[in-house]
């Protein structure tokens, strides 16, 4: 599965119900899990970014899922796919 670390930020509306992130976190991971998603770690942070969250599952149900979550208009995304070092082995592996 890949796996994939999405930045979020709070939107206006979003910090205006900042008591609910949690509850509106967990409706999010409930609907992943329907789509093969699988919810590795979500963080609440403090400095450039309010939560990340890693992810693992196919490319076209995580990008669903996000866009989902996106339109309900309480955070926005910026997405990044990771690598693990045995992904990252076949990567540079291919180079020619």
């Amino acid at each position: 599965m890949a796996t994939f670390i999405t930045l979020m930020n709070f939107t206006d509306q979003g910090i205006r119900n900042v008591k609910d992130t949690v509850d509106r976190f967990a409706a999010f991971k409930a609907t992943t899990e329907k789509l093969g998603i699988t919810v590795k770690s979500v963080y609440w942070t403090v400095g450039h970014h309010d939560l990340v969250l890693i992810v693992e599952g196919p490319d076209e149900a995580v990008t669903s899922a996000l866009l989902k979550v996106g339109s309900l208009g309480n955070v926005r995304t910026q997405t990044l796919r990771g690598f693990s070092a045995d992904e990252m082995k076949k990567i540079i592996g291919n180079m020619q």
